[in-house]
C-alpha cells in the first residue's frame, strides 16, 4: 500500500512541476476562469469542441497548489478526443471519487487503466475536504465550459 501511495504521490507531483497542456488556447471556443477563493487557486481553462461534439484540445492556466494543478493537467490529458457526454460522465465520475467511499461504483470504471490510474492517484483528498475543492477546481471549469453554448469568460467557483 505504501508503494501505491508513493506512486500516486509521485504522479501528483509530476504533474504539479510539470503540467501538461499549461498553455494559452489560441482557437477555444470555450473558456472559463475558474476561482477556488479558500485557498486562491485560479485557472482558465480553454476547449476547443467540434461541431460533432468532440473535444478536440483543451488547456489551462493559472496558478495554485500542486493538487489544483495536476489535476487540471491530468484532466486536460484526458479530454482529446473525448465526446461532450463522455467529458460530463468523467466529470460525475470524477466527483464520485474524491467524495465517495472507495468501493462506490462510478462513471470513472469506463476508463481504460491508465486514465483509471491518473485520477485515483487524486482520490485521496476524500480524506482532506478542503483539498477536494484544490482537485475538483479543473473539474467544475469544465463542466461550466460545457454548460456554456459557446460563451467565453464564464467564471465559476
Amino acid at each position: 500500500m505504501d508503494s501505491l501511495r508513493s506512486l500516486y504521490q509521485d504522479l501528483i507531483l509530476d504533474h504539479g512541476r510539470r503540467p501538461r497542456n499549461f498553455r494559452a488556447l489560441p482557437d477555444a471556443n470555450h473558456e472559463v476562469q475558474g476561482h477556488n477563493p479558500l485557498c486562491g487557486d485560479r485557472l482558465t481553462l480553454s476547449l476547443n469542441i467540434s461541431d460533432s461534439d468532440i473535444i478536440e484540445d483543451a488547456a489551462f492556466q493559472g496558478s495554485g497548489c500542486a493538487i489544483s494543478v495536476a489535476s487540471a493537467s491530468m484532466m486536460t490529458e484526458m479530454l482529446k478526443g473525448k465526446t461532450v457526454d463522455e467529458a460530463r460522465a468523467l466529470v460525475s465520475g470524477f466527483h464520485a471519487l474524491c467524495t465517495a467511499a472507495p468501493s462506490e461504483p462510478s462513471a470513472i470504471n469506463s476508463l481504460d487503466k491508465k486514465e483509471k490510474t491518473r485520477l485515483e492517484a487524486l482520490s485521496g483528498v476524500r480524506h482532506y475536504p478542503v483539498r477536494v475543492k484544490c482537485a475538483m477546481l479543473a473539474w467544475r471549469a469544465l463542466e461550466a465550459a460545457l454548460n456554456n453554448n459557446g460563451e467565453k469568460n464564464v467564471k465559476t467557483e
